[in-house]
């Protein structure tokens, strides 16, 4: 069994490629059946988010149905008709024990670009939905994904890593309060009512704002969330209007192109009549063109340009990171463990198979000739099956033995070694009796 990860992030790549290859939920649903229609017997689960798109796959190292990150990668090239060359340097790729490290961190927001947020669980949570939605996850990414929620878990509640501003929303509205000298008298327009339009609400009311408007595609949605924190809600076609009397507009709302390009955008800011205006655009793919911010009076902020504010936020939780990682070391352990002792079973059923077949080829080789009817061939055959078990025997206690003071892995490793020498003796007494006259 091998269980890869091809993906890229905002560590490895800029905005401009990451939200060209972002899928949304109907996508990422038929993007898991082609996969899985592709390969029967491989298993799946597709993450998408703000700061990243991962492929976690789990398959059996054959010709047929092992799946390698260069057809990932191809794979991600077709389905968004976005040549390879493009992104390629940009993604990264994992195998077994690396790819299980790597989701565990990233479950666990250590690998987050706000190290403690909350959101990025319940994004792994809803990816692995999908795939089980998509019949694409079975026993391997069912177990994985399974421990990276504990281990998430484990991690929240045994160190101080959530506690302060951890969300992309909350580091949005304290490059907003750096940038703008009284936000508590600023009209702020937000643009988006989803899970991170709430975050943003949420912080903003924290530090203090209180002309706050929310404007969402789904009027009456937007109007539930105002009515809870007691904020001005308008439709969508209001949105440009809006925007002529904001100060500062954070916008998150879910699109696949851009709300606002710059030619029309001019309309809006000949209306402003000079004043300035604070866009911070934390979607992806982004809700304003970049081109935008080469307008006068415009300051426009996407997802990317938080660094030093992120910077900030990860070097106050150094100490944090440092015990969460021990935490994701542990459970990689485990988990490779379990991978190992799964392996074990097939590879000593394996072992038993090429030790009879060796007994069985000495035994032929025996009784050739005159000797083809001699009254002991029975006796002797049933006696050198039984010297055949005993010494099975005294091989799987040596590899109960390994599993339990080395871990299984390392017990896998040494009956694939003994199942590797087993098949060269049985090729080489096949070959001898091939050669024979």
């Amino acid at each position: 069994m091998k269980i890869v990860v091809l993906g890229l992030n905002h560590k490895s790549s800029p905005i401009e490629i990451r939200e060209k290859l972002a899928f949304d939920t109907t996508q990422t649903l038929r993007a898991l059946k082609e996969l899985k229609n592709r390969f029967h017997e491989a298993e799946f689960v597709l993450l998408s988010t703000c700061n990243r798109v991962e492929l976690y796959c789990a398959s059996t190292i054959s010709e047929s149905e092992e799946v390698t990150a260069e057809y990932l990668a191809e794979f991600l090239s077709d389905f968004h008709n976005i040549p390879i060359e493009k992104f390629q340097e940009s993604l990264y790729a994992y195998e077994n024990e690396d790819s299980v490290r790597h989701l565990l961190t990233v479950a666990s927001s250590l690998d987050s670009m706000v190290v403690g947020e909350a959101q990025i669980i319940a994004q792994v949570k809803e990816s692995y939905q999908l795939a089980c939605t998509a019949k694409s996850a079975g026993k391997i990414l069912n177990r994985l994904f399974h421990c990276a929620f504990a281990t998430s878990k484990k991690i929240y509640t045994t160190t101080s890593i959530s506690t302060g501003r951890v969300s992309v929303a909350g580091v949005a509205v304290e490059l907003a309060m750096q940038l703008f000298a009284d936000i508590s008298s600023a009209k702020v327009v937000v643009i988006g009512a989803g899970e991170m339009g709430e975050l943003l609400v949420q912080h903003l009311i924290h530090v203090g704002c209180k002309n706050i408007t929310v404007v969402n595609r789904s009027y009456e949605r937007g109007k539930d969330m105002a009515e809870r924190y007691g904020i001005a809600v308008e439709k969508w076609d209001e949105i440009e209007n809006q925007l002529i009397g904001a100060n500062i507009a954070i916008a998150s709302a879910a699109v696949q192109d851009y709300l606002f390009r710059k030619g029309p955008f001019k309309e809006i800011m000949n209306k402003r009549w000079g004043r300035t205006l604070l866009i911070i655009d934390i979607a992806v793919p982004r809700n304003f063109e970049p081109s935008i911010n080469e307008m006068d009076g415009v300051y426009l902020y996407s997802v990317d340009d938080l660094s030093e504010v992120v910077e900030r936020n990860r070097k106050t939780r150094e100490l944090d990171i440092a015990a969460g990682m021990d935490i994701v070391y542990k459970n990689v352990t485990d988990f490779m463990d379990w991978v190992g002792a799964m392996d074990i079973g097939p590879l000593i059923g394996h072992m038993k198979e090429q030790f009879v077949r060796i007994s069985q080829n000495e035994l032929e080789q025996f009784f050739v000739g005159t000797r083809q009817e001699a009254s002991c061939k029975e006796t002797l055959e049933i006696m050198v099956n039984r010297v055949v078990n005993k010494l099975l025997h005294c091989v799987i206690k040596n590899v109960n033995k390994i599993a339990k003071e080395n871990g299984a892995n390392e017990a896998a490793r040494y009956v694939g070694s003994i199942v590797q020498h087993a098949e060269q003796i049985s090729s080489e007494l096949n070959k001898k009796e091939d050669e024979q006259p």
